[in-house]
C-alpha cells in the first residue's frame, strides 16, 4: 500500500479473524442519525436502511460477540442488555468526574470484552493492552466468536492464499474466482454466489483488478465509482500527566469511557456532524519507557526511574475520533509499479482531510484540554491528525438505491450482478463519528440474513 499521497498511514492487516485480531475491542454502534445525514444535515447522502431496520442485528452480534457496557445510555436508543461494563479504574472515574462537572455526556465504554464468562469463552483477567490480541479470548475477535461456529458448520478455510480475480460468465454472473495458493500456483474456485469482504482498501482493489468485457475497468466501476470515496476518520490525541498514581495502566488502553457531547451537528460550530472523545488508559511499562524517552519526559541516567515513577500509571489519553464526510477525491488506485508476491498490483491511496475534518479536530482537542484542565491533569501532548492511525477503512463500494451513485444495494448485493455481494465497511456511505466494526458486523448479518431469505432468486 503506497499511501504517501495521505497524512494518514493505513493499517491493513490480514488473519484467521480479520482486523479484529489487532484491535482495542472498543464496540459503539452508529447513532440513528449516521445514517440520515443528508436529510438532516444536506450533506453527503442518506443510506437505503436505516438504523432501525439494523437494530436486531446488532443485537444479535453483540450476544456473538460478548459486548460489555451499561444500558441507559442518553446518547442511544435504549440497549437490550449487554454484559456488566469493564470497571473504569481510578483514572476513568477521576475523568469521570471532570465531564460532571461541564455536564458533558460520558458513558462507560461498549466494548468487546467478556466482564462474566460468555459464550464458553473466560471473563477479562487484564493480561494486557488488548490490541496485540488476547491468549486468554475473552476479547470479541472473529477467530473465537464466529469461526468456530463456521467450521462446524463445513466452512473450509483457504490461509495463506490470495484471490486476484473475481470470473463471471456468459450470462454476465459471478461464477467464481481465481486464486494463487502458498506455492504461487493459480487455482480456481466455482461458485454461485461470491461474497467479498476484504475491507474498505482490498475490495476496491480485487474489483479493480477484476477486469472483462462487461467491466474492462474493473468489476461493478460501469459507473467509475469503485474506490472513491474512502474515509479514514482523522483522530486527534491529548494526553494529560496526573500527579497521583492513578493505575491508569491497569484494564484495556481503549475501553474505558466514552463521551459523545459533541456527536450531533450543532448551529454554533464551523463544521458539520462531530466527534467522540474515547477516553485511553495509559501506556503499559515499556511503552511508557520508550515513547517517554522519544517525547523528551524521560531521561537515561541517573535520573531515569525517578522521573518513570512520575509518569507511569499517571497519564492518560483523549482519542478525538472525527466523523469523515465522503469526497470522491479521496480514493482507492490500483499500483502497476508496485506489485504483491503472487504478482498483484498494489494500491495507492489518494486522501486529503477536508477542512470540515480539520475544524471537528481542532474543536475536539480544545474541549480535551479543558477536560484534562477540569480533572486537574497537565496536557503533554496534543497533536492532529495522529498518522498512524488508518485503521477505519470506509466507503470505497458504497451501497444505495441508485446504480449510477452507488456500487451495491441496501443488502450489499451488486447492482450489475445479482450473485455478487459485499458485506464490509466499503459499502459504508458515511463514516460516523465512531469505531465501524460494531456497525460493520450488524450490516454483514443484515446482507447474510437477506441471501438466506432469498437465496433461489440470487442463484
Amino acid at each position: 500500500i503506497d499511501d504517501s499521497k495521505s497524512p494518514i498511514s493505513i493499517a491493513n492487516f490480514n488473519g484467521f479473524g480479520g482486523s479484529t485480531i489487532l484491535y482495542s475491542a472498543h464496540f459503539p454502534r452508529f447513532h440513528p442519525s449516521d445514517f440520515r445525514v443528508k436529510t438532516l444535515d444536506d450533506v453527503a447522502e442518506d443510506w437505503p436502511l436505516s438504523y432501525y431496520e439494523l437494530n436486531p442485528y446488532f443485537d444479535e452480534n453483540e450476544k456473538m460477540m460478548g459486548v460489555s457496557g451499561l444500558v441507559g445510555d442518553t446518547a442511544y436508543p435504549e440497549y437490550n442488555s449487554l454484559l456488566p461494563p469493564v470497571p473504569l479504574g481510578n483514572m476513568g472515574k477521576e475523568l469521570a468526574k471532570a465531564f460532571n462537572k461541564k455536564n458533558w455526556h460520558w458513558w462507560p465504554s461498549y466494548a468487546a470484552i467478556n466482564t462474566d464468562k460468555h459464550n464458553n469463552r473466560a471473563s477479562c483477567i487484564n493480561l494486557g493492552p488488548c490490541n496485540i490480541g488476547c491468549s486468554q479470548g475473552a476479547k470479541g475477535s472473529v477467530d473465537v466468536t464466529y469461526w468456530p461456529l463456521a467450521r462446524l458448520n463445513g466452512i473450509e478455510v483457504y490461509t495463506e492464499s490470495r484471490v486476484h480475480e473475481i470470473t463471471l460468465d456468459s450470462k454476465g454472473l459471478v461464477d467464481g474466482v481465481l486464486y494463487m495458493d502458498i506455492n504461487g500456483n493459480e487455482c480456481q474456485c466455482k461458485a454461485k454466489i461470491v461474497i467479498v469482504a476484504c475491507s474498505g482498501i482490498g475490495t476496491p482493489r480485487l474489483l479493480l483488478h477484476s477486469k472483462s468485457s462487461a467491466f474492462p475497468d474493473g468489476l461493478l466501476n460501469d459507473n467509475g465509482l469503485v474506490g472513491k470515496n474512502l474515509m479514514l476518520h482523522p483522530l486527534a490525541y491529548v494526553e494529560g500527566i496526573f500527579e497521583k498514581d492513578l493505575q491508569s495502566s491497569l484494564g484495556p488502553h481503549g475501553c474505558c469511557i466514552l463521551s459523545q457531547e459533541f456527536y450531533e451537528t450543532r448551529v454554533e460550530h464551523d463544521f458539520l456532524r462531530g466527534y467522540t472523545m474515547q477516553i485511553l488508559r495509559g501506556a503499559p511499562p515499556i511503552e511508557t519507557a520508550i515513547s517517554g524517552y522519544f517525547m523528551r519526559q524521560l531521561s537515561i541516567g541517573k535520573k531515569h526511574h525517578e522521573q518513570f515513577e512520575k509518569l507511569f500509571n499517571h497519564t492518560a489519553g483523549i482519542a478525538i475520533i472525527s466523523e469523515d464526510l465522503p469526497e470522491l477525491y479521496n480514493r482507492v488506485e490500483l499500483d502497476y509499479d508496485n506489485k504483491d508476491f503472487f504478482g498483484m498490483p498494489g494500491v495507492k491511496v489518494f486522501y486529503e482531510m477536508s477542512d470540515n475534518s480539520k475544524n471537528i479536530l481542532k474543536h475536539g482537542m480544545k474541549m480535551s484540554k479543558e477536560i484534562f484542565s477540569e480533572a486537574g491533569a497537565k496536557v503533554t501532548a496534543s497533536f492532529a491528525p495522529v498518522k498512524q492511525t488508518g485503521w477505519h477503512l470506509m466507503g470505497t463500494a458504497r451501497m444505495g438505491t441508485s446504480p449510477q451513485t452507488s456500487v451495491v444495494n441496501k443488502y450489499g448485493q451488486a447492482h450489475q450482478v445479482k450473485n455478487l455481494f459485499i458485506v464490509d465497511s466499503s459499502v459504508f456511505v458515511t463514516s460516523g463519528a465512531a469505531n465501524p466494526v460494531a456497525t460493520a458486523q450488524a450490516v454483514t448479518l443484515f446482507s447474510c440474513n437477506y441471501i438466506r431469505e432469498n437465496i433461489s432468486n440470487i442463484i
